[in-house]
């Protein structure tokens, strides 16, 4: 038919515009309801995505209809209840509350990009029935990928699995940690958590009302509120959640912003409701953020996900493998392969995911592949891997920096209090970080005694035994080093 071939070509301009994450949250039930010579009417499955669409799209959508066919005039966003049965209120809370019903999505390949659905549209479901919101509920979308049983589990990363399982777990009164902090350097798995996190807390009995949002999402959401004038019933929105979950926090910015972020927090957390954050870098090290927002959130429990062990990547590895061969089973990468690149692509999981698609693509044309081929791949990720090796200059001008005095003050005669602390510092990560003696490390600050370095490293481990703000800042240090 004429229209479905418009609706068709509306719809590929589209996607190419909003880009494909997009479109798959918000475009991806969109059908054809009714056609007139000039209205065009489009129905969803939830109240919240026509509000949503006639919001923030129905311009673009009318526009792109109109350079189709000319004589299209209007377009009008529907709800399609009336066919989910007689029980039309029951039927849409059950549409929204299952955002990517089996007939509504096209079919995928096992191992490949799986349906993404909004959480948005899970929380204005579940937050109907019990407050009645004037206005949508906003966030992120959410991969339905990212589930408990798909997570991995390790020693680097047990605890932070088992505050997580906690909390989607808990009863709408049970906080248990909050707030929760997870941190870690990229592709560790801290998205997957919190993910995780959303979905088990959205399919469980309770009922909670969720948001799960990235930082940006947030800094976007707000500063479009502002414009708008809108920021009041924001606010009011964000008032009735249960759980509130953030990632990459490190990208937060602007004074007004982390301001309202700040408001926020505080109420949340006053009124004993969850909050859930996860960035690259421990709280205390969020330099950027804001001082009120860094001690809120280091007023929680903070847990670090370290790189996974051996027994972690070839578990990963294997688990990628099973979910390859549900598509094709004649698949197959012998262990011996597998277990030699998760020995030595350690980086984190990221790397692993690339290694294991670099040797699929070239399994297809390389059916009998050898270790040492393997080698000759994947090369660049066993050598992105290895730990960058520290020189004492590096610590010298990153100490130098922090404590804001100069390098050259470290390795003088200096014995002011100011400078003193430094060089100690600068000392013991010398000896911690590198495999240089202590005779070598003394030459390298104005030529020192061995002794003298001896008793600046004694001194600061003492110091960090007793001072949490001074083992804080030498992690910092190191961080900051290693980078």
């Amino acid at each position: 038919m004429k229209q479905d071939a418009i609706f068709e070509r509306v719809s590929a301009r589209l996607k190419a515009q909003v880009g494909p994450d997009v479109f798959a949250s918000w475009f991806g039930r969109l059908k054809v309801h009714s056609v007139s010579k000039s209205v065009v009417r489009l129905s969803v499955p939830t109240t919240f995505l026509k509000s949503w669409i006639n919001n923030r799209y129905l311009d673009l959508i009318t526009s792109l209809f109109q350079q189709e066919d000319a004589e299209i005039l209007k377009v009008e966003i529907l709800v399609r209840t009336a066919t989910r049965g007689a029980r039309t209120g029951a039927a849409e809370e059950a549409v929204v509350v299952e955002p990517a019903a089996p007939q509504a999505q096209p079919r995928r390949p096992a191992n490949g990009p799986q349906p993404v659905a909004s959480v948005a549209a899970s929380v204005a479901a579940t937050a109907q029935p019990r407050a009645q919101h004037s206005g949508p509920l906003f966030g992120s979308p959410l991969d339905q990928r990212y589930t408990f049983d798909a997570f991995v589990e390790g020693t680097s990363n047990r605890v932070a699995l088992a505050a997580a399982r906690t909390i989607a777990e808990a009863g709408a009164g049970a906080v248990r940690f909050n707030p929760l902090f997870v941190h870690s350097s990229v592709g560790l798995g801290k998205t997957h958590l919190l993910q995780a996190i959303a979905l088990g807390a959205l399919a469980s009995a309770r009922n909670p009302r969720v948001v799960y949002l990235t930082a940006e999402y947030f800094m976007w959401r707000f500063a479009t509120a502002i414009r708008d004038n809108d920021a009041l019933s924001l606010k009011e929105t964000l008032r009735n959640i249960d759980l509130l979950i953030i990632d990459d926090m490190q990208f937060l910015q602007g004074n007004s912003i982390q301001n309202e972020f700040c408001h926020l927090l505080n109420m949340l957390l006053d009124s004993a409701r969850q909050v859930v954050v996860a960035a690259d870098r421990a709280p205390w090290e969020l330099e950027s953020l804001d001082p009120r927002v860094r001690s809120r959130l280091q007023g929680g429990v903070a847990i670090e996900m370290e790189a996974p062990d051996y027994e972690m990547r070839l578990e990963i590895l294997k688990r990628r493998l099973a979910a390859a061969q549900q598509e094709d089973g004649s698949l197959d990468i012998p262990v011996e392969i597998l277990s030699h690149v998760a020995r030595n692509i350690t980086a984190s999981g990221r790397e692993l995911e690339g290694a294991f698609n670099q040797l699929l693509f070239r399994r297809s044309f390389e059916p009998n592949l050898t270790i040492e081929r393997v080698d000759e791949l994947l090369g660049h990720l066993v050598a992105a891997g290895e730990p960058r090796r520290v020189r004492i200059e590096d610590i010298q001008r990153v100490v130098a920096k922090h404590y804001n005095v100069s390098r050259q003050e470290l390795v003088s005669n200096r014995r002011t209090r100011v400078i003193v602390k430094p060089r100690q510092i600068a000392m013991y990560l010398s000896k911690t970080l590198t495999p240089r003696s202590f005779p070598e490390i003394g030459r390298r600050f104005g030529g020192r005694d061995h002794t003298t370095v001896l008793h600046a490293v004694r001194k600061i481990e003492e110091l960090i035994a007793g001072d949490t703000k001074l083992s804080h800042e030498i992690e910092l240090l190191k961080r900051l080093i290693n980078e």
